[in-house]
């Protein structure tokens, strides 16, 4: 029952799904939350795969087919992790001190340098998924697509290790900091392998081509790892905002290995 209430609260506060969240939440419950991550990501992918499969079948376009996927990924998380990525990149980039970058992090609007961030991004992973689309066909774009999403959702399960602190004393990070542990970090982070392994293996044909996607799963947790790092010397820990920018660093960083 805690596993299954851990994987309700992953839906419910991760996505946009009309899941609501378990009865009873206590520290346990968000660490296996953040634990299931991953497989909250796998769920996002296939269905932006699947409706940029539909458009790309439709259209024969496959920059058409990557904005859908993309399209689709912020309607089902309502823009949760890309409004992060830009209140990150703000806090950042305002190069005050951390508690007044704090501040300016959990302000509504958003900055100059959330804008270019946001719009940068955006652009990059339809790009970089539309590139895989046209040169490796739909089957693989929409399985990148997919992996991709489970490697940026792995490295929230890494930023709630132990040892990572909160930037604050409440909100989400506050809640979930050093709530999984270094098992379930370890057990997440296998099943992510094992996945983009089989998923490369599918897709290549048993080409040498397969392991660009454990690849990319590695590459993009050591590109959101080298993210928060930052992020904890700058602001003393994690966020909510900066658990999304995580989220949106790994999946272009995976995207941009995959689509080689």
């Amino acid at each position: 029952m805690t596993a299954l209430s851990g994987l309700r609260l992953a839906f419910s506060t991760l996505t946009a799904l009309p899941v609501g969240p378990p009865r009873d939440v206590d520290r346990s419950v968000a660490g296996r939350a953040m634990a299931c991550a991953p497989a909250v990501g796998a769920v996002l992918g296939a269905a932006a795969g699947a409706v940029g499969a539909g458009l790309g079948w439709w259209t024969s376009s496959p920059v058409v087919a990557a904005v859908g996927g993309v399209a689709t990924l912020a309607a089902l998380t309502r823009g949760l992790h890309l409004d992060g990525l830009a209140d990150t990149a703000d806090g950042l980039g305002s190069a005050k001190p951390a508690a007044d970058a704090l501040r300016i992090m959990k302000a509504s609007d958003i900055g100059p340098f959330g804008v270019i961030t946001l719009v940068l991004a955006l652009l990059g992973q339809v790009l970089l998924l539309a590139s895989a689309w046209s040169q490796h066909g739909a089957w693989y774009g929409a399985c990148g697509i997919a992996v991709a999403c489970v490697a940026g959702r792995l490295a929230v399960t890494w930023a709630c290790r132990p040892g990572v602190p909160s930037a604050r004393p409440d909100g989400l990070g506050a809640w979930v900091a050093g709530s999984v542990s270094r098992v379930a970090v370890g057990v997440a982070s296998a099943g992510a392998l094992v996945a983009a392994g089989v998923t490369g293996f599918c897709v290549s044909h048993g080409g040498a081509r397969w392991l660009l996607w454990p690849a990319a799963v590695v590459v993009g947790i050591g590109a959101s790892t080298a993210l928060l790092r930052h992020t904890i010397r700058r602001f003393g820990g994690i966020t909510g905002d900066v658990l999304g920018a995580l989220v949106e660093v790994g999946f272009t960083v995976a995207l941009l290995i995959v689509a080689r």
